[in-house]
């Protein structure tokens, strides 16, 4: 498509299709220096890593559809974008709406999904180089429309975007849902101990039991990036993802190869934190590091230990953003679990373009009510966190 302000706008169909600077120059103008990018998961690297590795593709139900915005030949806005034909791996869903549609007749079934795949980590979408923000977002949303109105589709699902994206977003037209996650904030903590300081005195006891729970189950515990990462820490770890892949979701979404290829292109971009017994590792964590926030995103093991789940996911995640002045841990979807452990409720944000226009109505008012309900639990969750009273509301 092209607008009024001549800014073309196509879908491609492979990371391979465009240059890794266009991308990111769009995606991560702050790392062009050779900084870290404020998020890991719409970079270059990791977009193609999982292509490359057969993640994404032919098959797997996630068929790349990036769009590629253009003015005067220049590459001003990009977006990760997906043709699915399920609603795996999203962690916004939407198989209530699926079910409901297709008993009705309908099809709902392909659809566009603009999102980082298998990753609930909030993040820009509507990826713009700087100076084009407004121009960009704005070619980016019509655009996409476009090719889900064009290709006959059910609709398109913007998810995890940023609360900025999502109110711009519902300003033109699109439908704005309202989902919860649980983050730890670091309110400028220099040691682990200063945060356990926060909290009352019952949740600080237990946090220190069930730490002294976990590093006491007969190895050690260790917290890898870079170099350090080697192959047969990956070996271990794909043991560990398989587990938990077939348990969650029936199979796993990465193959072996995205740690191969995450071994070469993304190694500085994480840290593994593997529990051993002398050399065997029985436990892993993997984390993506971004400028200012610490991404928890998958968990295994060969050997049910005691707290050893929260000694890997949550402490050591503290440990590590403390260590390296990170504001913020994102420990992945859902877990009330994690309100004790000093991960309080936040919104997430998603877009939704609905095609059918009666259906659009009945999602729209579900929406609204379902914001409500959202925000409501958002507050009584906060209300019963582990930190003092006074810590709530300096916070708030």
């Amino acid at each position: 498509m092209r607008d009024d302000g001549q800014i073309e706008v196509m879908a491609i169909s492979t990371m391979d299709a465009i240059d890794p600077a266009d991308w990111d120059a769009c995606a991560c103008p702050e790392a062009a220096d050779g900084g870290r990018p404020v998020d890991p998961f719409t970079t270059y690297r990791f977009l193609r890593a999982l292509e490359d590795s057969g993640s994404v593709g032919t098959g797997t139900g996630w068929q790349p559809r990036h769009l590629v915005a253009r003015a005067d030949g220049q590459v001003i806005a990009v977006a990760p974008m997906y043709a699915k034909a399920h609603s795996q791996g999203e962690y916004i869903f939407d198989h209530n709406w699926a079910h409901a549609f297709e008993n009705a007749g309908g099809r709902y079934y392909p659809k566009l999904q603009m999102a980082v795949p298998f990753t609930p980590a909030t993040g820009r979408r509507f990826l713009t180089r700087p100076g084009y923000a407004d121009m960009g977002f704005a070619a980016l949303v019509q655009g996409a429309v476009q090719v889900a109105d064009n290709n006959n589709l059910s609709s398109l699902h913007i998810t995890f975007c940023t609360e900025q994206e999502a109110l711009a977003g519902a300003r033109m037209g699109l439908l704005h849902r309202h989902s919860q996650q649980f983050h730890w904030t670091n309110d400028g903590y220099a040691t682990f101990d200063d945060f356990l300081a926060s909290l009352s005195s019952r949740k600080r006891k237990n946090i220190r039991k069930e730490r002294a729970t976990a590093q006491g189950f007969g190895g050690d515990i260790t917290a890898l990036t870079g170099d350090a990462i080697q192959p047969h820490h990956w070996d271990a770890f794909w043991r560990f993802y398989q587990d938990t892949g077939a348990r969650k979701w029936g199979q796993p979404y990465l193959t072996r190869r995205f740690f191969d290829i995450a071994q070469d292109r993304l190694r500085d971009d994480m840290l593994l934190v593997l529990a051993t017994d002398g050399d065997r590792p029985v436990a892993g964590a993997l984390n993506f590091i971004g400028r200012d926030v610490l991404y928890g995103r998958y968990w295994g093991c060969e050997e049910d230990h005691p707290c050893l789940h929260f000694e890997l996911c949550y402490y050591q995640a503290i440990d590590a953003a403390i260590a390296r002045g990170l504001g913020r841990v994102e420990a992945g979807a859902q877990g009330a679990h994690k309100l004790a452990r000093g991960y309080l409720p936040v919104t997430t944000h998603s877009l939704h373009w609905i095609r059918n226009d009666s259906f659009r109505v009945a999602i729209e008012d579900y929406l609204q009510q379902e914001r409500a309900a959202v925000d409501e639990e958002i507050e009584i969750l906060t209300a019963y966190g582990p930190f003092r009273k006074a810590n709530i509301e300096e916070q708030e």
